[in-house]
């Protein structure tokens, strides 16, 4: 499941990151890689808020959507 698809305020486990490179090292540059758990606090305006390893993001749907989950 795509984190764009997940529930609000659901801890989970990042299973893999796809997407353009460009997308895929910032994201990892947040913390968001293989194994890693994150939250998605809420999805204000079309950006949603995540937390990675005690630090808020607000990212748009598109990296959402390269962010897959596992459970």
């Amino acid at each position: 499941m795509a984190l764009s698809e997940a529930k609000v305020g659901r801890q989970m486990e990042i299973k893999h990151v796809s997407g353009p490179e460009k997308i895929k090292k910032f994201l990892f540059s947040l913390g968001c890689h293989e194994g890693e758990t994150i939250t998605l606090i809420s999805i204000l305006a079309g950006n949603y808020i995540i937390s990675v390893k005690d630090s808020r993001y607000a990212i748009d749907s598109n990296m959402a959507k390269a962010i897959q989950l596992i459970g």
